[in-house]
């Protein structure tokens, strides 16, 4: 009698154990195949990105994070990216129909993201960028297991975007950070009104202004410190990654209406191109009175610039001589 209840018992386990393993390694049943949060017991240290064979790297050293070792990575983009890490969940399973005609036949490469405490591997997952839904993004934990449409809550936005290997969107959004004693000169050409053109240049602690040819005099040097302490922080919106070469090609066919170059005292020079920026209002495509479409030397992608943030430096000549 004993032996047969060792038995059953020993089936009993058994079929458990089958059980287990059958839920454990299927999705959406397994939390090994369909768990996307990641779980730190103080805190996430380092995020890996890899693509078709390029790696970006994010990685917390003291106090700061970086881009690959090297760049001080923005401080908005990582606090995001973490939120996601750690909130992620699932919106739906996609069936293999979709799967097939989203990601598949259209070839989609996987963006590959692993999260670590330290040494410790907290969680690996691939995303595949689709335009297919309006969270842009599914899924998988392996290559081999079910996808999902994933979320964070109170975030109905794209979340799988912020899952790039641009340097660019890690850089803070910063285009000009200076302090007016960091500054040999700065030219301001208003291509639209070149009358309203000028130039300011420091010279054995003196400065000088001139127009577009002549040396003016009469000018207030308050002023002139005045306008050169807004160039401390000048920041930009966003990135704009969503459009086309040809797209770009025709926006720099057109002459800027702005271009602001400015050197610093160490001999670095910064050229800032602003072009209007079209919005579509009400199927119409129209200037955008709030912002604009900016561009420095030796970078191909565009990036959005509100007037609130770059006004205070697209003065007119005339400032530069009243009280």
């Amino acid at each position: 009698m004993k032996k047969i209840v060792l038995i059953a018992a020993s089936i009993a386990v058994i079929l458990l154990l089958m059980v287990f393993i059958l839920f454990k390694t299927r999705s959406p049943f397994g939390k090994s195949n369909s768990e996307f949060s990641s779980k730190p017991k103080h805190e996430i240290t380092k995020i890996e990105l890899s693509q078709k064979g390029d790696d970006l790297t994010l990685e917390k050293a003291g106090d700061e994070w970086l881009i690959n070792g090297k760049l001080k990575a923005r401080k908005g983009g990582i606090n995001f990216i973490i939120r996601i890490l750690t909130e992620a969940k699932i919106k739906s399973p996609v069936s293999p129909e979709l799967f097939e005609n989203e990601i598949a036949e259209k070839d989609i490469d996987p963006v590959i993201v692993r999260v670590y405490e330290g040494r410790k591997t907290l969680k690996s997952f691939r995303i595949y960028k689709t335009s297919s839904n309006i969270y842009g993004n599914i899924m998988k934990r392996k290559e081999s297991t079910k996808p999902f449409i994933v979320y964070v809550p109170g975030y109905e936005v794209n979340i799988g975007s912020v899952f790039t290997l641009n340097v660019h969107y890690w850089e803070p959004y910063t285009i000009f950070s200076l302090l007016p004693s960091e500054i040999t000169s700065v030219r301001l050409e208003c291509l639209q009104d070149t009358a309203s053109s000028f130039r300011i240049v420091k010279m054995n602690g003196k400065y000088s202004l001139s127009g577009n040819t002549n040396m003016l005099s009469g000018w207030n040097p308050a002023l002139i410190i005045r306008y050169l302490s807004y160039f401390t922080f000048i920041p930009f919106e966003s990135w704009v990654f969503d459009i086309t070469d040809d797209e770009k090609s025709a926006i720099s066919q057109h002459d800027p209406i702005y271009r602001i170059t400015l050197i610093s005292s160490e001999g670095y020079t910064t050229v800032l191109n602003l072009w209007e920026k079209m919005k579509n209002e009400n199927g119409k495509m129209v200037i955008d009175s709030d912002k604009l479409l900016g561009r420095t030397q030796g970078n191909d992608d565009f990036f959005i610039v509100r007037y609130f943030d770059i006004d205070p430096v697209l003065k007119r000549r005339s400032y530069f001589f009243t009280d």
